[in-house]
């Protein structure tokens, strides 16, 4: 019994059998079904994005669909078109704009100050007030002024009354000169004196003439027509001739003035319509460019360029009479530079780039994609001039060009507020063809002697046996 359980020493260690867990089982499983779900995706990629060949069958019209094809996944049918947005290029008058940034510059501005030292009276002004040229601002302590002015005239009265004299006594020693009764010496004495009054008369006149104009200068009045500022005194304060800040600021906004820049590559193109003779337009637009504040005129263009930007300064003018512009107001302008009379025009937004290429997505009569190379003019807006590559009336895709490429089928729909003209051309080339019902629904009445194309219903196509 003992030799029969005791085992064979030179038989070896008996092989061990390797069993396989659960979880290594479920592990192969799922990467085999990764593997099968990652080939039938790439396989619809395929068959989707490739084009039938030409001759291809198509699908039966009566019975299930193909899986695969337009009925369902894996048939050996055509592609399904690619809804896209599209539009036509058109045929219009494009208006060429230069844009830069400007600042709003006031026609003129001024500092009203106080030419005279004196107490300030009156103001009359109100703060943001237009005034006139002449207008009475305020008002400084006359006395001390009407004070020299008699002080003045007192003095020319003394020396115009010595003047007189003079003149008179020179007269009789003349007389007296020649009765031979005195000597010419006297005579001489006597008009050098008349001449010394005759001078100091004049020097009364002239201080009389400034006690004048000091008195005028208590009176202050706007020297130009414009807009007032904020007062920066108030009545009873003390002013003085030396003060820097003044009473307040009057600018000019009617007509105001505009200062921009542009690069001095455009600048033939403004130099060429200001030699033309013919007004250049000048819209100014605010910080968003969404509204037009007011339109103007190009006035001057600087007479040389800043070496440092290589821009170049212009001017323009514009009425203001709604005043919607202020000085030192930032402002986006518009200067029209030309005219494109009857250019191709499509939206920028079906313009395609591949590095310094650009095309677009055209889109045949047959309802396939093809690819044009296009050369781009200005653009304006959202709507760009083609100037080769394009005819008018051409269709463009507009929307829903990331998967597109030559000869792909698409069904055109057309932008908001436009006619679907591929649709409507459809139907008038074939009458009898119904027209496409929305997704989920049949033929419309009417046309039920066309074959039904049955929809695509993984559970009802289970039970269309039974």
């Amino acid at each position: 019994m003992a030799g029969l359980s005791d085992p064979d020493p030179k038989s070896g260690p008996s092989p061990v059998r390797r069993r396989w867990r659960p979880w290594a089982i479920l592990l192969w499983i799922i990467c085999f079904a990764g593997l099968a779900a990652g080939g039938y995706y790439y396989y619809r990629m395929r068959t989707d994005a490739v084009p039938p060949a030409a001759g291809a069958a198509a699908p039966p019209t009566g019975g299930p669909p193909r899986a695969g094809g337009p009925g369902g996944p894996g048939a050996a049918g055509p592609a399904r078109p690619t809804p896209v947005v599209a539009t036509r290029a058109q045929t219009a008058d494009m208006q060429i704009w230069l844009k830069a940034i400007g600042s709003v510059a006031a026609a003129n501005t001024v500092t009203v100050r106080s030419r005279v030292d004196g107490q300030l009276m009156r103001v009359l002004f109100s703060e943001g007030q237009v005034v006139k040229a002449g207008d009475l601002l305020a008002e400084i302590d006359p006395r001390p002024y009407q004070a020299q002015l008699e002080q003045a005239e007192g003095q020319l009265a003394r020396d115009s009354a010595l003047l007189d004299n003079a003149r008179i006594d020179l007269q009789r020693y003349r007389t007296l000169f020649k009765q031979d009764s005195i000597a010419k010496q006297q005579v001489d004495t006597q008009e050098a004196l008349v001449r010394q009054y005759e001078g100091t008369v004049k020097v009364d006149k002239g201080q009389v003439d400034n006690a004048k104009l000091q008195l005028s200068y208590a009176r202050i009045t706007a020297p130009i027509t414009g807009r007032i500022g904020l007062r920066a005194v108030d009545a009873g304060n003390i002013v003085k001739a030396g003060d820097t800040n003044g009473l307040a600021t009057i600018t000019q906004v009617t007509p105001i003035s505009v200062i921009f820049t542009i690069p001095e590559d455009s600048l033939p193109a403004v130099t060429r319509r200001m030699r033309e003779g013919t007004e250049v337009p000048v819209q100014a637009f605010d910080r968003s460019q969404a509204n037009k504040l007011a339109s103007g005129r190009l006035v001057t263009i600087d007479n040389q360029i800043d070496a440092t930007t290589g821009t170049v300064k212009l001017k323009a003018e514009f009425p203001n009479d709604d005043g919607a512009l202020f000085p030192n107001q930032f402002v986006n302008i518009r200067l029209l530079l030309d005219v494109r009379r009857g250019a191709t025009v499509i939206p920028t937004a079906a313009i395609q780039r591949a590095g310094q290429n650009a095309f677009v997505y055209a889109i045949t009569p047959e309802s396939r994609i093809a690819v044009r190379q296009v050369t781009l003019g200005p653009l304006e807006g959202n709507r760009t001039i083609i100037e080769t590559g394009l005819q008018p009336g051409d269709q463009v895709v507009t929307d829903g060009g990331d998967r597109l490429r030559e000869g792909t089928p698409v069904t055109v729909a057309a932008p908001p507020g436009e006619a679907p003209a591929a649709a409507a051309g459809e139907q008038l080339a074939n009458p009898q063809r119904p027209r496409r019902a929305p997704d989920g629904q049949g033929p419309p009445p009417g046309n039920q002697q066309q074959p039904q194309r049955p929809r695509q219903n993984q559970a009802g196509s289970g039970n269309s046996g039974g």
